[in-house]
């Protein structure tokens, strides 16, 4: 069970790497990039190093003659944040070598966060990111409530019961805290993200106040935005930014704030059992960001934002792509039922297509151009008429 990684990803690696020099994955430690990567190298003559591998980053010593050694194979950097002085030198091999597929790197942190690959392989590198499991992955090996419960994190939503999927976040947030934020470079008080970590569990989902985000953390705003930056690119923490659609109406112009993966967030507010999940206040808004989730991994392409006005009328998430626009409203019951203020949004945006995630058994049209549908049915083509 603990291998099943059906990445279809892979296909897309292929395609990629057979057209760009280098190629990234990046996304959150222990999300599945190092199998993905494994599994994609079993078929290609290869070579893989692990540099938080002492022996592994020692073999770069020379990386001129390691490079002469193996420029008939793809080489695999993985972990290459712990090595970001890397680039300059990469740069330099690619540039005396520009054949396609020479490069497989993997890094847990996003490119914004790895600044010297932005700015020493513009042009010879493609980016894909990696996300813990999605539904569409999982859907023929365990329930879409497991994985809300569990998240997505594959020894998490594999493990073979909850009590060891909880234990297992548990030691990921303690690593994540005492050794990944470290070994990228920053110094945070653990007490202080530990502390940040909870906050943004029980203000999960909602609209952020710096002001009042920083005084319950006791730390400055300037101190808040940088941390929440860093949660940010190291795939934890969600900023979703207000629409900036002109509609002429007074909109909340804050972002609101998501723990990425909704098993961290349960792990952090303790909530073991699914039968808890939903006696759980935040049960509502760990239903959103589950599906919001899932939403914007398939639509890569498309900006994502939400949109709330001044009277409260609200949409979860807007996609909106050259002018084109794709809403849905995440509602954690049976029998949705949808606010007047989401229909009039619809009803002024006039989107392509409007939807209500839901945990109901079969999709069906509850108003015109308005669908309901449940997690299950994410990962079909939404938006052919009549499923």
């Amino acid at each position: 069970m603990h291998g099943y990684i059906p990445r279809v990803i892979e296909i897309e690696l292929h395609r990629t790497l057979s057209r760009s020099p280098a190629v990234a994955i990046l996304g959150p430690r222990q999300c599945g990039k190092s199998t993905t990567a494994k599994m994609l190298l079993k078929n290609i003559p290869s070579v893989y190093l692990d540099l938080q591998d002492r022996v592994d980053r020692n073999k770069l010593t020379e990386p001129e003659l390691f490079f002469d050694r193996y420029r008939d194979r793809l080489i695999c950097l993985d972990e290459i944040q712990l090595l970001p002085e890397f680039f300059p030198i990469l740069r330099s091999e690619i540039d005396k070598d520009r054949r396609p597929g020479r490069f497989l790197i993997l890094g847990s942190a996003s490119r914004d966060l790895i600044k010297q690959s932005t700015e020493s392989l513009a042009g010879r590198i493609s980016y894909t990111d990696l996300t813990p499991f999605l539904l569409k992955e999982i859907v023929n090996v365990t329930s879409w409530s497991d994985l809300w419960l569990r998240g997505g994190f594959p020894e998490s939503v594999l493990a073979d019961n909850d009590s060891d999927s909880f234990g297992w976040r548990l030691d990921f947030i303690r690593t994540f805290m005492e050794r990944d934020i470290p070994s990228l470079g920053f110094n945070i008080p653990i007490p202080v993200i530990e502390r940040l970590w909870l906050l943004l569990a029980h203000y999960h989902g909602q609209t952020v106040n710096y002001h009042k985000l920083a005084a319950a953390a006791d730390i400055s705003i300037p101190t808040l935005k940088k941390y929440l930056a860093i949660l940010e690119q190291t795939y934890m923490v969600r900023m979703l930014p207000p629409t900036g659609t002109n509609l002429k109406k007074r909109l909340i112009k804050s972002p609101k704030v998501y723990l990425r993966d909704t098993g961290i967030l349960h792990a952090l507010l303790e909530i073991e059992k699914y039968d808890y999940l939903l006696a759980n206040p935040v049960a509502g808004a760990s239903w959103e960001s589950f599906a919001v989730e899932n939403i914007i991994a398939q639509h890569d392409r498309w900006r994502p934002s939400f949109l709330r006005t001044s009277n409260g009328a609200e949409i979860d998430l807007v996609l909106e792509r050259a002018g084109r626009h794709r809403l849905f409203e995440c509602k954690l019951s049976k029998a949705p039922k949808p606010s007047r203020g989401f229909y009039e949004l619809v009803d002024c945006m006039q989107p392509e297509s409007a939807w209500v995630i839901a945990p109901v058994d079969e999709p069906y049209e509850i108003k015109k151009g308005v669908f309901v549908c449940s997690p299950g049915h994410l990962n079909m083509e939404l938006y052919q008429p009549g499923f």
